[in-house]
């Protein structure tokens, strides 16, 4: 029989195919009405007609409280009889369907604490988390913890809100004492306790030790994990392709997916990621931000910025607290020139993840649009502060204090700074360029360059050390430099000028390489974006939507 049959039959059996007690010879009791209410609310909530199957719960509850005493004495519920307690947490789920929250916290919160099980507990742990109210919700977790101690969602639940690995580990390892095999809880814990610690270099290691010592070598979650913390360390190559064996080994689960789009678009692989989008769509768009993120990244590389803004619009709706939607929000706005409501998406998200690069990035960056320089420069220290002085936003605050010739003495100092902490970090190198080059102190460049030219090459690098090479009268190499920045990008334009013209002589090369400083605390993909103001007008008026903060 066909599945999707089930539920709408089982509505009908309840009223045409009678509970047992109501066989013929046996007494109708007010209770089997109370449970018949039940059945015909769990079908409707299969049927996804939550309204009903709310309006069915309600009077199901009311019914039953009705029965509380009749003529004076105690009624008892048979024990096959559906608790109020079962009815509260199906109750919860029509609330949480419709987005009302309040109300679902409500209803879970009226069973006495006494009388919560497990899954209430994980159900109100979940929901305070999501309202931001910790400690309600770290009491819940706890409690979950101490039932089930393997419950992995609610010890990531209370790491993710700052309980100690430790307090943590003596919940669940002290429970799954008498449990063999179960060594790999430890470093399930240590690494996680890293990750929100923002260790992400140590949680990387300890989730390759996990994956080498334990049976979770292609579990996708654990995978996920350590996506998100090569992705939350700048490290986008690792967190690529460990985010791609994700979709290979689950190719259904939506979760990090909205990452690997990201990277997708960054690169420009348009049919990878309009794969990607296509599959998350077909299968988990109604309840997972996911895919509408992917749809977004695709369009927007289709450079259609209005149609993009509206898929992240309804990824924000389906998960209000998802930096990546928010995020991607304010990117789009920003290149839509609406700076002021750009800023109120990637403030919003710094509230939720105030140690994530993307969203103080994108405030930084409106913030240098408005000509609010001294408040980005700012916001780029704390930012340093926050993220414990790492080359991304040691580059980017250098990039800020270039806009006030009060600061420019330190940039220097400090994108050495960077380097020192991370040798290969592309932007702080092109934007370290650029200062020598304006001090004069070509030798240094060039320096540079060769270093970096020697473990990452790029047609980029090989341009700007090819200008600096014309400049101090080193043609031969400057043409090898420019051949092999054609071979790794034929159709670069600059390349194919810079060849003509050294052939044609040195004085008519074009200027040495420049840089923006906006572009430092960017990829270097991003020379490569076109301008997309000529797609602005196109007219989405239809949609009817206001892109406000959620």
């Amino acid at each position: 029989m066909n599945k999707s049959c089930t539920p709408m039959l089982s509505s009908w059996y309840v009223w045409h195919y009678p509970h047992p007690w109501l066989i013929k010879g046996t007494a109708y009791l007010p209770v089997h009405k109370y449970q018949t209410l039940v059945y015909s609310a769990n079908s409707l909530f299969q049927l996804r007609d939550i309204k009903r199957a709310e309006a069915f719960y309600k009077k199901a509850l009311q019914y039953r409280k009705s029965l509380a005493k009749v003529k004076g004495k105690q009624l008892e519920f048979p024990k096959d009889c559906t608790s109020e307690i079962d009815v509260k947490y199906q109750l919860h789920l029509c609330y949480v369907h419709q987005k009302q929250f309040f109300q679902a916290t409500g209803i879970l919160e009226s069973v006495p604490a006494k009388q919560r099980t497990v899954k209430v507990n994980m159900a109100l742990g979940q929901l305070y988390q999501q309202c931001g109210t910790e400690r309600p919700a770290i009491t819940a977790y706890k409690e979950v913890l101490r039932e089930c101690p393997l419950a992995m969602e609610a010890a990531q639940g209370l790491l993710q809100m700052g309980v100690k690995g430790t307090e943590v580990a003596c919940l669940m390892v002290n429970g799954t004492s008498n449990v063999p095999n179960m060594e790999w809880v430890s470093l399930w814990l240590r690494a996680h306790a890293h990750l929100n610690a923002q260790e992400y270099v140590p949680c990387a290691h300890t989730l390759k030790q996990l994956e080498e010592r334990s049976p979770l070598q292609e579990n996708a979650h654990m995978l996920v994990t350590l996506g998100r913390a090569f992705y939350y360390s700048g490290d986008h190559r690792n967190a690529l392709s460990t985010l791609q064996r994700v979709h290979l080994v689950d190719p259904l689960l939506a979760s990090g997916m909205d990452l690997l789009a990201d990277m997708y678009h960054r690169d420009r692989k348009s049919k990878e990621l309009e794969q990607l989008a296509n599959q998350l769509m077909s299968s988990s768009s109604e309840v997972h931000p996911e895919p509408w993120v992917a749809m977004a990244y695709h369009t927007m590389l289709n450079k259609r910025p209005q149609r993009a803004l509206y898929f992240a619009h309804k990824a924000s709706v389906l998960a209000p607290r998802n930096v990546e939607a928010l995020v991607l929000k304010g990117n789009l706005l920003l290149e839509l020139k609406k700076t002021q409501e750009a800023v109120i998406h990637f403030r919003e998200a710094m509230q939720i993840a105030s140690y994530r690069y993307e969203p103080v990035h994108g405030l930084v960056q409106c913030y240098v649009y408005l000509n609010r320089c001294k408040e980005a420069i700012a916001l780029a220290n704390n930012a340093c502060k926050e993220m414990g002085y790492t080359a991304r936003a040691l580059t980017l605050y250098a990039s800020v204090m270039l806009k006030e010739p009060l600061y420019v003495s330190r940039v220097r100092s400090c994108l050495e700074k960077a380097l020192d902490k991370e040798p290969s970090y592309l932007p702080a190198v092109h934007l370290l360029v650029e200062i020598y080059e304006k001090s004069n102190l070509h030798e240094l460049a060039i320096d540079l360059l060769r270093r970096q030219v020697a473990t990452h090459s790029t047609c980029r690098l090989h341009l700007a050390l090819a200008d600096l090479l014309v400049r101090d009268r080193d043609e031969e190499r400057a043409l090898h430099h420019y051949q092999i920045a054609l071979n790794l990008e034929p159709t670069n334009e600059r390349a194919l000028r810079s060849l003509r013209r050294l052939e044609a002589g040195p004085d008519q090369l074009e200027p040495s390489y420049e840089l923006d400083p906006e572009e430092a605390a960017e990829s270097e993909n991003d020379e490569a974006v076109e301008d997309t103001d000529s797609e602005l007008g196109q007219n989405w008026a239809e949609m009817d939507l206001t892109f406000g903060s959620q």
